[in-house]
C-alpha cells in the first residue's frame, strides 16, 4: 500500500506545510497580539501568505510540477484557492468554536484545528487533487 516514494512525497509535503504553517501562525499572533486584529481576520490574512509559501514548496520541490508542466500552472492556482479558501475558513470556523463553545485560547485551539485541518482536508486535495500528475503529462516529459 504505501512505497518509500509516497512515503518521502508525505515527509516533503509536512515540510512544505510546516514551513508555511509556521509563517502563516507567526503572522496570526503578530497580527492579532500586536496589531490587536481580531483572529479570524489575522487568520485570513496570515492563511493567504502561508498559501503562497506552500503552494510554492509543493509545486517546485514536493510534487517538482514547475518544468514541462507550465500549462497547468493556472489550474494548479486555481485548485488550490479553492483548497486555501476552504482550509482558512475550517481553521477560523475551528478557531472561533474552540474559543467561543470551550473558552480555549485561540492560539491553542488554532494548533488543534491546524492538525485536523492539516492532514484530513489539506493533504488529501493538494496530493490528489491540485498536484495530480496525469498518465499522459507522464508521456509528454519522457
Amino acid at each position: 500500500m504505501f512505497n518509500k516514494k509516497s512515503i518521502f512525497t508525505f515527509l516533503q509535503a509536512q515540510v512544505a506545510a510546516f514551513v508555511g504553517g509556521i509563517t502563516d501562525y507567526g503572522i496570526m499572533i503578530l497580527l492579532t497580539e500586536v496589531f490587536k486584529l481580531h483572529f479570524s481576520f489575522s487568520i485570513l490574512i496570515s492563511g493567504t501568505v502561508g498559501a503562497v509559501i506552500n503552494f510554492s514548496i509543493n509545486r517546485f520541490w514536493v510534487f517538482k510540477n514547475q518544468s514541462g508542466y507550465s500549462s497547468h500552472i493556472n489550474s494548479q492556482l486555481f485548485k488550490f484557492a479553492l483548497v486555501v479558501l476552504g482550509s482558512i475558513s475550517l481553521k477560523s470556523l475551528g478557531t472561533l468554536i474552540f474559543q467561543k463553545a470551550f473558552q480555549i485560547d485561540y492560539r491553542i485551539g488554532r494548533v488543534v484545528t491546524d492538525l485536523f485541518v492539516s492532514y484530513g482536508f489539506n493533504y488529501p486535495l493538494i496530493k490528489y487533487w491540485v498536484f495530480k500528475i496525469k498518465k499522459t503529462d507522464v508521456v509528454k516529459s519522457n
